[in-house]
């Protein structure tokens, strides 16, 4: 009797603790995002490259979005840096937007500002 209410006690602190990491986990990929592709180009307001993914706000049509783009070493190999983000800079997201209605939240795969694109997620089609 002892061990399954140590068995219980035991199991109801692991779903305690593995609870919001699950949500936190399930966020950083790609189950949140729509499967259809989608093009958002905007002028950036803000943005922050770090863990555990880089964040830019875009202002595209009047409306503020926040594009995610890739982890630090993402964007570091895709060449993508801050500097290239400063407010003001026209770019183009290519990726999936968020499949909760009327979230403006985006997940690119790609970057284009100018003439230059930066893959940051190159196995993604």
């Amino acid at each position: 009797m002892a061990i399954t209410r140590l068995s219980a006690a035991a199991l109801a602190a692991s779903l305690l603790v593995l609870t919001p990491v699950a949500g936190a986990l399930a966020h950083h990929g790609w189950a949140w995002a729509e499967n259809e592709d989608f093009e958002l180009t905007g002028t950036v307001e803000s943005a922050r490259l770090g863990n555990p993914h880089g964040e830019v706000t875009v202002t595209s049509s009047g409306a503020r979005w926040v594009v995610e783009v890739g982890q630090p070493w993402r964007n570091q190999r895709a060449g993508l840096t801050d500097d290239m983000l400063r407010k003001g800079v026209t770019l183009t997201a290519i990726g999936h937007r968020s499949a909760k209605a009327g979230e403006r939240l985006m997940k690119a795969e790609r970057i284009r500002i100018g003439d230059r694109t930066f893959d940051l997620y190159p196995d993604r089609e």
